[in-house]
């Protein structure tokens, strides 16, 4: 019987948790290095939207909701995990563009309503003005993005994933193979590496002379004290993205990245709170708890780098921004790959070798 292949995975988000609990559950024998813990950095920035929704090409679109779907899978296999389809109301592009999108997403399968004001008062009825036209996709869903990644990696611990809490300074390499990381515990070796460390995986890759062409927009989002239920679901304004957590608080950006924090990111967040408290109604009592600013890895054509890169055996790379929506899927995806060769079709566009072109 062969021996378990020995994989490190860089980096504790959601990415990397889903990627360790995939290959873990496979079979392989997993260590987990990251030096901030589980949860990474971008994953508690999050505003934790699992969608499919407007501004990507169909074969993006097919991706997501793919991911979707392995959300599903997922809970199944994990109870615990923290989960909720709980539809999302939008009404944050002018009324042709909504349109346009609500009838190019229909065509392509994905359920969506055109709903007047009476039916948007329906689904959220603590919404202070709601809008004449939007669209509802019930599909759409959020999870608890710290929780869910740390719900992956104890599972995975309990598949025998180790997680080490070290910073990773440089890739090993020997005869132009990855062979392991140098970290400030000491040199771990391995088979294959997995770079999912979001905003830093650039200059960990660099140590190899590997480019990663990414982005780290910053992301303002606030986040109130545990409240009273007054959101059913996810609602997206043309100036507000806004959702209530499992917690009872209420965040929102001004779109569901974030928003520019400004000079004065606590000046920006209380200027965005008012606005989210003047949305709601029956929320005279609520309070801005904290904001967070988040900085989101972002491939520079806005699409993920999924896979191998050419020339250099031994890893590979998972960085993206839409980390949430796509974690099962990418897990799934990227433990096949690694353990067996076996590239899903989903992924082809999604090379690093795409920037070279």
């Amino acid at each position: 019987m062969a021996a378990a292949k020995q994989i490190i995975v860089v980096g504790a988000g959601i990415i990397g948790a889903s990627i360790a609990w995939h290959l873990a559950k496979a079979g392989a024998q997993v260590t987990v290095v990251s030096e901030s813990g589980a949860g990474g950095v971008a994953t508690p920035n999050s505003f934790a939207w699992i969608n499919a929704s407007w501004g990507n090409p169909e074969i993006y679109f097919r991706l997501r909701t793919r991911a979707m779907a392995e959300w599903k899978r997922l809970a199944k296999e994990l109870p615990g995990l923290p989960l909720a389809w709980c539809g999302g109301l939008c009404w944050d592009l002018p009324a042709d563009r909504l349109e346009a999108y609500a009838a190019e997403h229909s065509s392509w399968g994905y359920g969506i309503e055109r709903v007047d004001r009476e039916r948007a008062a329906q689904i959220e009825p603590d919404l202070a003005k709601p809008p004449e036209f939007a669209v509802y996709v019930a599909e759409e869903g959020v999870t608890e993005p710290v929780a869910a990644a740390r719900t992956l990696l104890a599972d995975a611990e309990r598949h025998g994933t180790r997680v080490i809490a070290s910073t990773v300074s440089a890739l090993a390499q020997t005869n132009g193979r990855i062979t392991g990381v140098d970290t400030s515990h000491g040199l771990i070796a391995a088979d294959e590496v997995v770079i999912a460390a979001g905003v830093g995986a650039p200059d960990i890759a660099a140590t190899a002379g590997i480019s990663l062409p990414i982005e780290t927009p910053p992301g303002l989002i606030i986040h109130s004290r545990p409240y009273k239920r007054l959101l059913n679901g996810l609602v997206h304004d043309e100036k507000l993205h806004m959702r209530q957590t499992a917690e009872g608080r209420i965040i929102a950006g001004s779109d569901f990245a974030g928003g520019d924090p400004g000079d004065d990111p606590a000046a920006t967040a209380r200027e965005l709170f008012a606005v989210a408290k003047a949305a709601l109604r029956d929320a005279g009592d609520l309070e801005l708890d904290f904001h967070t600013v988040g900085y989101r890895p972002t491939p520079i054509d806005g699409f993920p780098i999924i896979g191998r890169p050419e020339g250099m055996d031994g890893l590979y790379i998972a960085v993206m921004h839409s980390g949430i929506t796509l974690a099962p899927a990418v897990g799934l995806f990227a433990a096949r790959e690694i353990l067996d060769g076996e590239r899903d079709p989903l992924l082809a566009p999604y090379g690093l070798s795409r920037f070279a072109q």
